[in-house]
């Protein structure tokens, strides 16, 4: 059966949720100074109201020229991993809007019953994940990009509690859009996601300190915050 990006979804099993996945992310250099331009307040809570992390190529060859929307104030994303051609492959995910914002990067009008119950306003519960691609078959994806974005999903996963649908750009806007991709390889990177060995949690240095230990100020403090 060919690899159809607008079938692309996959939801994840709340049992198996991984308890601690660590991401290799930076922020984009001065990425900071564009975020009132083209990220907007979510109307969902930032915590429980996240459902959906959809999975998008840029239809370039760069992480500039896919920053540059976001300069442009014409759409947003979360994260942008690297291409191969660039210094940051293999090392770390860009960080590009924060993720308590909504991000432009589905449009408004579209929905669909297999995400969230068919609600409307995609942006407002979603995250959204950019691999710096040319979005067709001449441009494969690297091991690491498909890598990435899979830790990215599960880094997700561990975060936000009603995290459910991950779900390609094409299945979102099938009338414009195709990306990933059908050369992204959806089943593999779905592997991934699922069937990672779980990270171990660093081990604490040193001892915490007791409540005992605790300054009798810091109690007050904390009992008036309960």
């Amino acid at each position: 059966m060919p690899n159809d990006p607008k079938a692309f979804q996959f939801d994840l099993p709340p049992e198996d949720r991984p308890s601690y996945a660590p991401l290799a992310e930076k922020w984009y250099p001065g990425i900071a100074d564009v975020w009132p331009g083209c990220t907007s307040s979510r109307a969902y809570d930032a915590m429980l109201g996240v459902r959906a992390i959809v999975i998008h190529a840029t239809a370039g060859s760069s992480s500039e020229g896919a920053v540059s929307v976001m300069r442009a104030g014409k759409a947003s994303f979360h994260w942008l991993v690297p291409d191969e051609n660039e210094p940051q492959h293999g090392s770390f995910a860009w960080a590009c809007a924060p993720e308590a914002r909504a991000a432009w990067h589905v449009r408004n009008a579209v929905h669909h019953p297999d995400v969230w119950s068919d609600a409307k306003r995609i942006n407002h519960f979603s995250l959204g994940v950019e691999i710096v691609n040319l979005a067709n078959p001449t441009d494969d994806y690297s091991d690491w990009q498909v890598d990435m974005a899979a830790q990215i999903v599960r880094y997700a996963w561990a975060k936000y509690p009603n995290l459910r649908h991950v779900v390609s750009h094409a299945k979102l806007d099938p009338e414009r859009r195709t990306d990933p991709g059908s050369h992204f390889p959806w089943d593999d990177f779905r592997l991934r996601v699922l069937n990672s060995l779980p990270e171990q949690i660093p081990a604490l240095v040193g001892a915490a300190r007791s409540a005992d230990t605790i300054e009798p100020a810091a109690r007050d403090i904390c009992s008036e915050c309960a």
